[in-house]
This record gives C-alpha cells, sequence and structure tokens, in this order.
C-alpha cells in the first residue's frame, strides 16, 4: 500500500467518519443477505440468478465485522477514559443511553405484533438472547443474538481494562483470540457446537481481536507499519482459507472449519479496519469517505434491528391480500421486489428512529455523562459528516 508523502492526520482521531463507511458496508451485507441467501438460497435457481443469491451468502459475515469494531472502538473509549473518577458510570449511563431506547421498543413492537414468545422476550429483556435454548425457549428473532453477545462484552470489559497493565490488557485479549477457537473446536468434536453459535464464549474472539488492535495502535506503531499489517492480514487469511480448503476450513459443519473459520474472518476484517484508517487519515480519504455508506452506517443500529421485523410483516401482508406477490422459484422478480419494498421500509423507519428518536437520548448523555476534552492523544477536527471516536461504537 502506498503511503501519501503530504501530511496525514494520526490514525486514531476525535473523528473518524471511515468507520460509518465500514459500518454501513457490515448492515448492507446483513441486509442483502436475508433478502436473498437466508431466505431463498434452497430455492432451485440457475444461471445468474443463482449467482445472484450466493454473492450476498458473505453478507451474514457483517456480524463479525460488527464484533471488530465494537471491540476495537469500546476498548479505545475505555482505555482514553481508565483514569477517570466516574469512569464507570460514564461508560455505562451513556452506553444505556444509546443502546436501551431503541432496543426496548424493538422488544415492544415484537410483543405487540406477536413475532416472539413471551419467553424469548423476557430473556431479551434481560440480553439472554443467544442462550434462550438452555432454557428450552426457541430463537424467535435472529438478530437480537448478537446484541446480546455485544452486551455481556460491556458489562464485563470495562472492569477488566480498569484492572489491567496495557501489557496484561494485550495478553488477556490475545488468550481470547486463542481460548475460543479451541473451545469451538472442543465443542464441535463432542457435538455441542452445531446451534451453539451464538453463545458468547464462541463468539466473542472478534471482539478480542478488534480489542487487540485499539491496544496495538496505543503504542508506538508508525502509519508504514499500520499499512503494513493491513497488507499482511489481507493476505494471509485468504492464503490459509484457500489452503485449508480441502481440509474443510470453507464449512463450519467439519471440526478445522468450526473452530477456526472466523478466526481466519477476524484476521481479515482486522487488516480491512487498518486499511479503512489509512486511507481514512491520509490524502486518499475519498475512497472510504462515501456519503451513502455513511449514511447507512449512521442508521446501522436501528436498520440492524428492524429489518428482519420488516420482511415478517410483508410475507403476512402478501399471503394474506396479495398472494400473488409471494415470492417464488418461477418469480424471481418478486424476490427482487420483496427486497426493494422491505428496504425501503426498513431504511426509512431507521431514519425516524435515528434523527427524531434515539438523537434525544444521544443529547441527554451529552448532559448526563458529557464527554470530555480529549479521547485519544490526537484530536482533529474533521469538516465531512463524522462519528466521534468516543461514540462511534454502535452495537450493530
Amino acid at each position: 500500500m502506498k503511503i501519501e508523502s503530504a501530511s496525514p492526520e494520526p490514525l486514531l482521531r476525535r473523528f473518524m467518519p471511515e468507520l460509518d463507511s465500514l459500518r454501513g458496508i457490515a448492515v448492507l451485507g446483513v441486509l442483502f443477505f436475508h433478502g436473498f441467501r437466508a431466505a431463498y438460497g434452497n430455492f432451485p435457481f440457475r444461471g445468474i440468478r443463482r449467482m445472484l443469491i450466493l454473492a450476498t451468502e458473505p453478507g451474514a459475515l457483517g456480524v463479525n465485522l460488527f464484533f471488530v469494531l465494537s471491540g476495537f472502538l469500546i476498548t479505545g473509549i475505555l482505555i482514553d477514559s481508565r483514569k477517570r473518577p466516574d469512569y464507570y458510570r460514564r461508560f455505562y449511563t451513556r452506553r444505556a443511553l444509546r443502546i436501551l431506547p431503541a432496543y426496548y421498543s424493538l422488544l415492544i413492537l415484537l410483543a405487540v405484533l406477536h413475532q416472539a414468545s413471551a419467553g424469548f422476550l423476557g430473556l431479551s429483556f434481560i440480553y439472554l438472547s443467544n442462550v434462550t435454548d438452555l432454557f428450552g425457549v426457541s430463537m424467535d428473532y435472529h438478530p437480537l443474538w448478537s446484541l446480546a453477545v455485544e452486551e455481556h462484552y460491556y458489562i464485563a470489559w470495562p472492569s477488566v481494562v480498569r484492572k489491567l497493565g496495557v501489557r496484561s490488557l494485550a495478553l488477556f485479549s490475545l488468550s481470547i483470540c486463542i481460548f475460543i477457537p479451541v473451545a469451538r473446536a472442543i465443542a464441535f468434536h463432542y457435538g455441542h457446537l452445531l446451534g451453539g453459535e451464538w453463545y458468547t464464549w464462541y463468539a466473542a474472539d472478534g471482539l478480542a481481536a478488534g480489542s487487540l488492535l485499539a491496544i496495538g495502535l496505543r503504542s508506538s506503531i508508525s502509519r508504514k507499519k499500520a499499512a503494513f499489517a493491513a497488507v499482511s492480514f489481507l493476505t494471509l487469511s485468504p492464503v490459509l482459507l484457500i489452503a485449508s480448503a480441502p481440509f474443510g476450513m470453507l464449512s463450519r459443519q467439519t471440526l478445522l472449519g468450526g473452530s477456526l473459520q472466523l478466526t481466519l474472518v477476524n484476521i481479515f476484517f482486522i487488516g480491512i479496519l487498518l486499511v479503512f484508517l489509512v486511507l481514512g487519515s491520509g490524502s486518499w480519504k475519498w475512497m472510504v469517505g462515501s456519503s451513502v455508506l455513511q449514511f447507512f452506517g449512521y442508521i446501522s443500529y436501528g436498520l440492524y434491528l428492524v429489518h428482519p421485523m420488516i420482511f415478517r410483516v410483508y410475507d403476512r401482508v402478501t399471503r394474506m391480500s396479495w398472494p400473488r406477490l409471494q415470492p417464488s422459484a418461477e418469480h424471481f422478480s418478486l424476490i427482487v421486489l420483496r427486497f426493494a419494498v422491505v428496504s425501503a421500509a426498513a431504511v426509512g423507519l431507521s431514519y425516524v428512529s435515528r434523527r427524531y428518536y434515539e438523537e434525544w437520548f444521544l443529547r441527554l448523555k451529552d448532559r448526563v455523562a458529557p464527554q470530555p476534552a480529549e479521547t485519544v492523544k490526537v484530536v482533529v477536527a474533521s469538516p465531512a459528516p463524522a462519528v466521534a471516536a468516543t461514540e462511534a461504537s454502535e452495537p450493530l
């Protein structure tokens, strides 16, 4: 990767709008996956239609990109504020005001629309939606599992960061990145992994990988080293994936793939995140500053929450009132129509929620738990639509 000679900004800044672009990519990937591959991947399409369906399959990994991004940002927030006397109160207050209003509003909607059982909603109320099967309760609304994983991280990680030194914190994060794939391998061997991939103890290595990057970038790593690391990670993960494909790495139905596939995905996303930081702080920031992607990053939390619900509503309404609009293997255009209608409705609702509902709580948190004057070593203002480094992390 070429490093520009013009005076670049620091990799870590008060405002990092390129991360909104990255978040936009992640949520669009999830949206396309649910609209095509997840719903119609088993339909007997051929040719270009089959290729289009399969092309959306990697979008499911948008959740893993969110994990890496959240680990990176939240750990940065905690490290930069660890000496504050109001460390815990400020962090938990600001996180609660950011996450809980939209989250609990969704649970109310799911209850009103009868899209989830009382047992599932009760467990989701206390962020146990990723372990409902341990209580004999079905997973009624899949997107909530990842929010549960992140919430468990938000609850536990501040104490870890506060009590450990930087070197110990890095080693602890690295140990999680190593331990969880081993745990997945053991669980797979004994037949306990399939269906349990949502458990926090099998899914938190992406958060730990992002945390490790946040710690590393707060050391003396130069832009040149960061760019080299980005290229190395982006090269290493595909090479290892291809080289191990004959041994089952491409499928999570094998011991190797079930335990290590997501590890390679996390490595790749660390490389992507580094690329965005390097480009976003240099003269090539236009490459990662798409206003369209930043818009989707702006509404990503709400869009992630509501889009499956709106898919369900569309399916119910068309089934009852306009059965001819129900997608089928003979009418690919109806799949596209379904995706277009639901996406437009979900984007509109998410924007209204963010602009006129969630923003009220965002302003409130600046009054009850104000932002410090400095959150990273160097503060750089940005004229572009920006995301504060300390608040750029959104749950998914």
